[in-house]
C-alpha cells in the first residue's frame, strides 16, 4: 500500500505490493497528524471496500482512495472531510452500493460519532494500562 501526501489537506492511498510506503513531494515535507488521521480513514475505507468488492466479484486493481479536508476554528480542527473513491472500473450501477459499503469503515463511524476523550497523566492511569504500554510500576 502506498500513501501519497498530496498537500497539507489531502492524501491518496493506492494498493501496491509490498510494505506500506508514505511518499511526499519533497524530503522536507513532514507527515502531519492530519495526514495520519486521513491515512487511517483511507486505509479503513480501502479494507471495507476490498472486502465488499471481493464478495461482489469486482476488481479493485484500479481503486485509489483520496481524502481531502478543510480546517475550522473555535477550536482549530479538521472539517469537511471528503473521501473520494477513484475507481474507473467500478460499474455505474454499483456506485451507490460502494458508497454505502465505504461508510461501514470503523474510522468513518468513529469520526461520524466521536468518542469521548479523556486526557490523564501516567500517574493517574490504572496499573493495567501501564503494563499494556510496557511501563513498569
Amino acid at each position: 500500500m502506498k500513501i501519497t501526501l498530496l498537500s497539507d489537506d489531502a492524501i491518496r492511498l493506492e494498493p501496491t505490493a509490498g510494505a506500506l510506503t508514505i511518499e511526499a513531494p519533497s524530503a522536507d515535507v513532514m507527515y502531519s497528524p492530519f495526514q495520519m488521521l486521513a491515512s487511517g480513514l483511507a486505509s479503513c475505507t480501502f479494507s471495507v471496500i476490498y472486502s465488499w468488492a471481493t464478495h461482489a466479484d469486482l476488481s479493485v486493481d484500479d481503486l485509489a482512495i483520496e481524502v481531502h479536508w478543510g480546517f475550522a476554528d473555535d477550536p482549530h480542527r479538521m472539517s469537511d472531510i471528503r473521501v473520494v473513491l477513484d475507481w474507473p472500473s467500478l460499474p455505474k450501477n454499483r456506485i451507490a452500493a460502494a458508497k454505502r459499503a465505504s461508510e461501514l469503515c470503523t474510522i468513518h463511524a468513529t469520526l461520524s460519532h466521536p468518542p469521548s476523550i479523556n486526557v490523564t497523566t501516567s500517574s493517574e492511569a490504572p496499573v493495567h494500562e501501564h503494563q499494556h504500554a510496557g511501563a513498569t510500576t
